[in-house]
C-alpha cells in the first residue's frame, strides 16, 4: 500500500509537531513523531485498522481514523492501493468544525 499525505493533513501534523517542540522540547517531539510514523506505517499492513469515523458518515468516501498518543487523530481513507491521510488533528478541539475542513 502507498501512503499519501494531503497538504492540509501534512500542515496540521507540522503545526502539532511545532507545538510539541515549543511546549515539551526536542526529545518529546522526536518521540511524538516516532509514534505518528509507527501508527501511519501500520496502516500499510492493516489499512482497515481504523474505525469508521461517524463524523464523515454522510460522505460517499469511507473515512476511518486512528488515535495517536491519546490526543491526536489521523483521518484517512483507502482508494485503490493508496491510503490517503486526509487530516491530523488534536482530539481536544471541537470535532465537527475540524471534520468540515476535510476535503
Amino acid at each position: 500500500m502507498n501512503l499519501h499525505w494531503h497538504k492540509r493533513a501534512a500542515l496540521q501534523l507540522h503545526q502539532v509537531e511545532e507545538y510539541v517542540l515549543r511546549k515539551f522540547g526536542e526529545r518529546v517531539r522526536q518521540e511524538f513523531m516516532d509514534d505518528v510514523e509507527r501508527a501511519v506505517l501500520s496502516l500499510a499492513d492493516m489499512p482497515m485498522k481504523g474505525k469508521f469515523d461517524p463524523l464523515f458518515s454522510h460522505r460517499k468516501q469511507a473515512y476511518r481514523s486512528i488515535i495517536v498518543r491519546h490526543l491526536n487523530k489521523v483521518v484517512y481513507y483507502v482508494k485503490g492501493d493508496t491510503i490517503h491521510i486526509a487530516a491530523f488533528w488534536d482530539t481536544r478541539r471541537e470535532p465537527t468544525a475540524q471534520a468540515a475542513q476535510v476535503k
